[in-house]
C-alpha cells in the first residue's frame, strides 16, 4: 500500500540526509495504512468515524510508546474537524509522531489522509493532537526524555505544543467561565412550531468490556470507548432528522478514569440543540461493576450535519428541550457553537486570510491569545531570514512571504532574561525607550498573562494625524529551559474603543519579543513585526538603509533594560 508522500522540506533539505545516506525520519513516527472494507463502513458505504478514531488512537499510542519506552494511556484528544468522508475501497493513511514530551505526558500529532488507488489522488481528512501519559513502572514515575526537533516543521510543532498544553490545562475552567459569561447574551428560549422533543432523541446503551476491547495494558482501549460514544451519538442525531447524519466536529475528549475487563460501560446521548444546518449531540460514558456506583469515564460534544444528494447541508428541524436540565443544555449548546465559530474563525484560517483585527470578548479570549502567541512562535521558527544590515551590534533581518514583509531585529543585552521579560511586557514603559510610543494605557487586564492596551504613535509626516492601536499583549514564561520568554502583540477591536477622528486606526497582525538567556546574565533579545500597511511607513526607511532610527531605538532599549533591573515587578499591569 502506498503511504503519504514526504513533505518537500523532508525530501529536499540536504541537512536531513544522514551520514549513511538515508533521508531523515522522525524516530517516533508511526504510519498505518488501511483499506476501507465493508465491515468498516456504515450503511451509506462510508468509513465509520468510530472505526477511524480507533485507528487514530492505536497509531498515536504506538508513537507515544516508541518515544517513552513503556506503556502509555490516552489522556485526551483535542478538537477534531472532519473535512471529508471516506468511501469503501479507499486507503486511509495515518501518520502519528510525538511533537513534544513534558514530565510524564507527551503530545502526539496525528494526520489522516485518504488515497484513491485508481487515480493516485490524495487528500487530507483531518488532523488531531492527542495527549498520552506514560504509565508508572516498577522503578516509579516515568521521566520522559526530551524531543529534539530536526526540521523547521518539527521545531514549529514543538514550540506550539507548549501553548496547546496550556490551553488543555485550563480548558474546563475556561469553558465554564465562557458559558457563565455568555448565558446572559444568549437570549430567552424560543418555541418553534413542529419542533422535535429532545427526549425523542435520547439514547442509552450498555457495553460489556471483554478482552477484545482492551489494550495490551488490560484496560479498555481509548479508541474503543470513543467508537462506542460516536455510535450512540449518531443514533441520537438520526432520531432528530430521520436520516443518516454526517459527523463534522468532535469537541475535546478528556478521559477522566480507566475502565477494565468486566466493567459495564453505560453510554448516553441526546441532541442538545439544533441549528439551521447542524446539531450538537452530548454524549457521556460511565462505568460500573457489580453494585458499585457509576464512574464518569468520558464526555464529549459532537456536531452533525445531514447532507443531500449534492453533498450540501440540509435544513434541520428545531429541538424542544425538556424543562430545567434540557433548557440548560440547550443554552450551553448555543454558547459552545459560538465558541466553535470563534475558534474556527481565529485559529483555522490561513495566515494570508486572517483579518488584521479580530473582535475581542471573553468568549474568544482563549483562542485569540493562542493565535497571538502561535503567530509569534511561527515567525520565530522561520529559517530563511535575510540579514539586511548590522550597526552597533543590532542586526536587522527581513523576510518576504505571502506578499507580506516581516522584519526581525536581534541584539544581546547584559540583563537576565526574566528581568528583561518583566520590563518589556509592561507596554506602558516602552515610551521610555521607543519614540514610536507616545501614549500607552491599559484598557483591560484580561488575566495574569493577557492585557489589552491602547497605544498612540506619532505621525510619520508633518501635519498628519497620529495613529492609535488597540493591542492584545500575551506574555508567556518558558515551559522548560529550551523555550524563550515571549511577549506577543496583535490588534483587536473593542466596541468601547472605536476609531476616532483625531487618530488613524492602525493594525498589527503579529509583533513581539522572544527573550532567551544564552549565558549568565547575557540575553538574546529578538523583536519581530509583520509589516502591515499601518506600520510599514515607520520602518521602510530603516529597511532601505536610509535611516538609523531602529538601531538607536534598540540601543536605547538595551540601556533602558540595564538601568532598570532593580525592583522589577513580576506582576501584570493593573487596569486604570
Amino acid at each position: 500500500m502506498t503511504s503519504v508522500k514526504k513533505d518537500a522540506e523532508t525530501s529536499l533539505d540536504p541537512q536531513l540526509i544522514q551520514s549513511c545516506g538515508d533521508v531523515y525520519r522522525n524516530p517516533t513516527e508511526v504510519q498505518m495504512s488501511q483499506i476501507v472494507l465493508p465491515c468498516h463502513a456504515n450503511h451509506c458505504g462510508e468509513l465509520s468515524v468510530g472505526q477511524l478514531l480507533k485507528w487514530m488512537d492505536s497509531t498515536a499510542c504506538l508513537s507515544a510508546e516508541r518515544h517513552a519506552g513503556c506503556s502509555c494511556v490516552t489522556a485526551s484528544v483535542d478538537d477534531i474537524h472532519f473535512e471529508h468522508t471516506i468511501g469503501v475501497g479507499k486507503v486511509v493513511s495515518i501518520i502519528a509522531k510525538v511533537n513534544r514530551a513534558f514530565t510524564s505526558s507527551m503530545e502526539v500529532g496525528i494526520l489522516v489522509t485518504c488515497e484513491d488507488l485508481y487515480t493516485d489522488r490524495h487528500w487530507k481528512v483531518c488532523h488531531a493532537f492527542a495527549t498520552f501519559v506514560a504509565r508508572r513502572t516498577e522503578a516509579g514515575k516515568v521521566q520522559l526524555k526530551q524531543v529534539i526537533p530536526h526540521t523547521q516543521k518539527e521545531q514549529m510543532e514543538y514550540s506550539l505544543a507548549a501553548e496547546r498544553r496550556r490551553m488543555r490545562l485550563i480548558h474546563a475552567e475556561i469553558i465554564t467561565d465562557l458559558l457563565n459569561s455568555s448565558t446572559a447574551q444568549l437570549g430567552e428560549f424560543q418555541e418553534f412550531e413542529d419542533s422535535v422533543l429532545a427526549e425523542r432523541t435520547r439514547v442509552e446503551s450498555v457495553e460489556l468490556v471483554l478482552p477484545p476491547h482492551t489494550n495490551h495494558q488490560v484496560s479498555t482501549f481509548g479508541g474503543q470507548i470513543m467508537a462506542w460514544m460516536e455510535n450512540v451519538a449518531t443514533i441520537a442525531a438520526s432520531r432528530l432528522c430521520n436520516a443518516h447524519p454526517t459527523l463534522r466536529t468532535i469537541d475535546m475528549f478528556h478521559f477522566r478514569g480507566p475502565s477494565h475487563i468486566g466493567d459495564r460501560l453505560v453510554l448516553k446521548a441526546i441532541v442538545n440543540n439544533a441549528f439551521k444546518h447542524s446539531m450538537e449531540v452530548g454524549v457521556c460514558a460511565e462505568a460500573y461493576q457489580g453494585g458499585e456506583p457509576l464512574r464518569h469515564i468520558n464526555s464529549a460534544f459532537m456536531t452533525f450535519e445531514v447532507l443531500d444528494g449534492d453533498r450540501k447541508p440540509c435544513t434541520l428541524p428545531r429541538i424542544r428541550p425538556e424543562p430545567v436540565d434540557g433548557k440548560r443544555r440547550y443554552q450551553e449548546a448555543i454558547a459552545r457553537r459560538k465558541i466553535r465559530l470563534d475558534r474556527k474563525y481565529i485559529i483555522s484560517c490561513k495566515q494570508t486570510e486572517a483579518p488584521l483585527s479580530v473582535p475581542w470578548d471573553p468568549s474568544n479570549q482563549m483562542y485569540l491569545s493562542y493565535n497571538n502567541v502561535s503567530a509569534l512562535k511561527l515567525m520565530d521558527t522561520r529559517t530563511n531570514w535575510v540579514l539586511t544590515s548590522e550597526k552597533n551590534k543590532v542586526r536587522l533581518y527581513t523576510l518576504e512571504e505571502n506578499h507580506m514583509l516581516c522584519i526581525k531585529v536581534e541584539m544581546h543585552v547584559s540583563v537576565p532574561a526574566e528581568q528583561a521579560f518583566y520590563l518589556l511586557s509592561d507596554l506602558r514603559r516602552r515610551k521610555e525607550w521607543d519614540r514610536h510610543y507616545e501614549e500607552c494605557e491599559v484598557i483591560n487586564q484580561a488575566d495574569e498573562d493577557d492585557t489589552l492596551y491602547r497605544i498612540v504613535t506619532p505621525s510619520v509626516s508633518k501635519g498628519g494625524k497620529g495613529k492609535d492601536f488597540i493591542l492584545l499583549a500575551s506574555r508567556r514564561k518558558p515551559c522548560d529551559s529550551r523555550d524563550p520568554y515571549l511577549i506577543a502583540l496583535r490588534s483587536v477591536t473593542l466596541p468601547t474603543h472605536p476609531p476616532t477622528e483625531d487618530y488613524t486606526r492602525g493594525e498589527v497582525l503579529c509583533a513581539g519579543f522572544t527573550i532567551c538567556e544564552e549565558f549568565s546574565a547575557v540575553t538574546k533579545l529578538t523583536y519581530y513585526n509583520q509589516a502591515t500597511p499601518g506600520v510599514l511607513p515607520y520602518i521602510s526607511t530603516d529597511i532601505a538603509g536610509l535611516s538609523s532610527s531602529f538601531y538607536s531605538i534598540f540601543s536605547a532599549c538595551s540601556k533602558f533594560l540595564e538601568a532598570n533591573t532593580d525592583g522589577v515587578c513580576a506582576q501584570p499591569p493593573s487596569s486604570f
